[in-house]
């Protein structure tokens, strides 16, 4: 006898993985373990690097503003968590000159790669979560 029950539950749209950028902060808590950067982990969001972080880390390491657990910031490189992305030059370095709401030329060049992949940047940098928004940034 059918009584037209259909236990199968009904398919429930599982959300897209986000593609996000990660600030050079970011980088440096996911790498500490920091709290702040768990959620971000635990996501099934596809995490990116841009070079410009790479040169960032490898800038504040030489000036003794960050000490790196690593011998060379060629971790970040190799490290399976995440994949460094290489925007077009012409034109990330185009639209980080139009970034001109900040001095700080890493942060021009991680808004302009975040824009160009149009990709949300993951951060805890006040200024930037306030000027990209909630639909361009991602809060650590």
């Amino acid at each position: 006898m059918d009584l037209g029950l259909d236990v199968r539950r009904p398919e429930v749209p599982r959300q897209a993985a986000e593609v996000i950028l990660l600030d050079t902060n970011a980088l440096i808590w996911i790498d500490a373990g920091h709290a702040r950067s768990r959620n971000l982990l635990r996501s099934r969001d596809r995490l990116y690097v841009s070079p410009a972080s790479v040169l960032e880390l490898q800038l504040l390491h030489e000036s003794g503003r960050l000490r790196l657990r690593h011998e060379t910031v060629r971790w970040v490189v190799d490290d399976d968590r995440w994949l460094v992305d290489e925007p077009p030059a012409g034109s990330w370095f185009l639209r980080a000159a139009e970034v001109g709401w900040t001095r700080d030329p890493f942060d021009r060049l991680l808004v302009a790669h975040a824009q160009v992949r149009r990709w949300r940047l993951a951060t805890a940098d006040a200024r930037l979560l306030e000027r990209l928004g909630p639909t361009a940034s991602v809060e650590l």
